[in-house]
């Protein structure tokens, strides 16, 4: 039987949110809480779950990158991999590597945008939030559901859908991660944490 072995990302692998992280290291600190001051209603609403997670999420980031060259884009996130590895957990990283060592197939499921989870993965299926580019701009639109919850586990099963030809090991450490640690064959969570 196959072996898959699929991970989150944000808090799983890393040990900050890399949206975050992504847009200060683009746009800088001052423009980061400024931006999220002014979405600070929607912010809001979202927690007390009146206003969708992932409307949330997809107008925040129109804020700071609707408009952009993909190209432009594309580059930021390699270089945010290559400038920001410090983000990632050792033991996370040590699991990606000794599962892929073992012959299991490894996938990153994540709700963070796959242009800059893949460029620290380059080995590594990555099944992220896919944005919405046209005339080689970014809309500030998401392509995809955004690749939380219930999503990470359609996303999955887009990719292997015969559940019944592996076996499924999980890593999650949100409740963005439940269906999908629910769905695994084994579930762990919070695994990395020093």
């Amino acid at each position: 039987m196959r072996k898959i072995v699929a991970f989150d990302f944000d808090g799983t692998l890393t040990n900050r949110d890399s949206l975050l992280e992504f847009i200060r290291y683009v746009h800088g600190t001052s423009r980061l809480w400024w931006g999220f001051l002014l979405h600070a209603p929607i912010l809001i609403l979202m927690m007390l779950r009146r206003y969708s997670h992932s409307r949330a999420k997809e107008r925040v980031f129109a804020y700071f990158f609707k408009g952009m060259p993909l190209t432009d884009f594309d580059a930021w996130c390699q270089r945010f991999a290559h400038d920001r590895r410090t983000i990632l957990r050792p033991q996370g990283i040590a699991a990606v590597d000794e599962a892929q060592r073992n012959g299991k197939a490894v996938v990153i499921i994540s709700a963070s945008i796959d242009n800059w989870v893949q460029p620290f993965f380059a080995n590594v299926r990555v099944l992220g939030t896919q944005i919405e580019v046209k005339d080689g701009k970014l809309t500030g639109r998401f392509l995809t559901g955004n690749c939380f919850g219930q999503e990470k586990v359609n996303r999955l099963l887009a990719e292997y859908p015969d559940r019944a030809d592996y076996h499924l090991t999980a890593y999650g450490d949100s409740q963005g991660d439940r269906e999908l640690l629910a769905f695994a064959d084994e579930a762990h969570y919070k695994p990395f944490r020093l």
